[in-house]
């Protein structure tokens, strides 16, 4: 296995429980430091590293438990946004996180799960990772205060206020898909992602919302929460594989399908 640079990574098997990790940065002198202080680490597993440019298909294809991601640059965290569309269990560590509130609450929308500070050390990036996968967050008083400080003005909005603010703009995109009846193999080719993909966004924003099914979706978009898409035209092949027809489906019994 090889980075895209060219360099040699393990190839080796990982002990169970020990995290797969993967490093993206835009700086080649940061991520090939960050990729050789992991490999004298055993308590992870390096499987590859690449810059922003590096598909997140080609990312999910290594499988890695977590991405350690440069937020350096400004439009980094959109490198998250798409890794969390093609890998939605990964969990992301950005490196690099200034304990700045505008920053903080980027990578949180972002689906960061873990913060290490511009000066932290690699012992702070092993700490983060294995944080992450047990569902904890490592950072700084001041990091937990400007979260905790955001989590307490949304918890003071209304509620449909909040569910609006909740929702990533992929997960909008797919609400109002639902909203206007189309199943998941339906949004999966407008947006052109997987139907798993769809499926677990469709449960995100379930909870998200504290909705029960998919058609509770319709009658929260109907209040005008999410902004107004242009037309797709979606494509469902007939069962003989005729002309497409582009009438909305039944609901069936599964509220996430």
């Amino acid at each position: 296995m090889i980075d895209n640079n060219g360099k040699p990574l393990p190839s080796s098997g990982t002990a169970a429980g020990t995290p797969r990790v993967f490093v993206l940065s835009p700086f080649r002198l940061l991520r090939d430091g960050v990729v050789q202080a992991l490999e004298q680490q055993a308590s992870v597993v390096l499987v590859g590293a690449g810059d922003l440019s590096t598909p997140a298909q080609e990312i999910a294809r290594l499988r890695p438990d977590v991405l350690l991601l440069d937020i350096a640059l400004p439009g980094s965290l959109d490198a998250s946004r798409a890794a969390r569309e093609a890998m939605p269990s990964a969990k992301i560590v950005a490196l690099g996180a200034a304990d700045v509130e505008p920053v903080l609450m980027e990578c949180a929308r972002a689906g960061v799960s873990g913060f290490v500070p511009p000066g932290g050390s690699i012992g702070d990036v092993i700490s983060a990772v294995h944080s992450a996968m047990r569902g904890e967050l490592v950072c700084s008083p001041r990091t937990a205060g400007l979260l905790l400080s955001h989590v307490s003005a949304l918890a003071a909005r209304p509620p449909h206020d909040q569910g609006k603010d909740a929702l990533t703009q992929r997960e909008k995109e797919i609400a109002k898909l639902v909203s206007e009846g189309l199943s998941n193999k339906q949004i999966a080719i407008a947006l052109g992602i997987q139907s798993p993909t769809v499926k677990n966004h469709v449960h995100s924003i379930l909870g998200k919302l504290n909705m029960q099914r998919r058609i509770e979706i319709a009658a929260q978009s109907g209040r005008s929460h999410y902004e107004p898409l242009k037309t797709i035209q979606l494509l469902r092949l007939r069962p003989n594989g005729g002309a497409a027809v582009h009438d909305s489906p039944r609901p069936g019994p599964d509220p996430l399908a």
